[in-house]
């Protein structure tokens, strides 16, 4: 599933970090699951993805378990019309439309369009079709992810909104210290990954991956303005 800050194209590089030791029954943990790009790649076994988006969250537990299919079109009046009155439509067709039709996959930032790709609804149906056989067994979970019930010795790899990046939503704000402070808790019983551009001076970096960065918006006319960024897995250095 395409999705803003999908761990997809570099999942290879840090599968072997995280999964290292992986027991056979050892729980692995996302709080931050998003489109579900790297927990689908995870075999099997005990796995639970969370997010706070409890539309997307929804929209994961209907295609996994009970059969439901992501339309194939969505016209703008219609994702208008679900954008401005959630509360009206299912659960599960909300965060489809507002991921998977939106522009730039970012949680309703506008009605996708584009001369290459004329039916985003069509490209998220396969695409999530695609996923759905390796997303069965997970425990899907929408909460705030210092809520969580983590079972000791979890691997758990967070991947939070980056400092200095699109947030939540407008009305939400990631609180950065608060977030390291949880990860240096959970870590005492638990092995702890966390993906970010930089991190306090008590974790450790285990890996550094450059990854180009699309910069566009739907006004910006030509070729769009590709940059670079430098990915980083931490780790807390205390108990390792």
């Amino acid at each position: 599933m395409k999705y803003m800050g999908s761990k997809r194209r570099v999942w290879p590089l840090l599968a072997p970090i995280i999964l290292k030791n992986r027991k056979k029954d050892q729980w692995y943990i996302e709080p931050f699951c998003g489109g579900c790009n790297s927990i689908d790649k995870v075999p099997g076994g005990k796995r639970i993805a969370n997010d706070l988006n409890y539309y997307v969250v929804e929209m994961f537990k209907r295609l996994v378990y009970s059969n439901w299919l992501p339309p194939s079109e969505i016209t703008e009046a219609e994702y208008k019309a679900i954008r401005d009155n959630k509360s009206a439509y299912d659960s599960a067709l909300v965060g489809f439309v507002g991921i998977c039709c939106s522009f730039g996959a970012k949680w309703f930032r506008g009605y996708a369009r584009c001369a290459e790709q004329s039916n985003y609804a069509l490209c998220g149906q396969k695409n999530l079709l695609k996923q759905k056989p390796f997303l069965d067994g997970v425990i899907f979970q929408s909460m705030e992810y210092q809520n969580l019930t983590i079972p000791d010795g979890s691997i758990v790899y967070c991947d939070p909104p980056y400092t200095g990046t699109t947030n939540y939503g407008k009305r939400l704000t990631f609180n950065a210290e608060y977030f390291w402070q949880w990860v240096r808790k959970i870590s005492q019983n638990n092995f702890v990954f966390v993906s970010e551009y930089s991190a306090p001076s008590d974790f450790e970096c285990l890996i550094e991956i450059k990854n180009p960065c699309t910069m566009n918006n739907q006004k910006t006319k030509g070729a769009p303005k590709i940059t670079e960024r430098t990915e980083k897995l931490f780790k807390w250095k205390e108990v390792f």
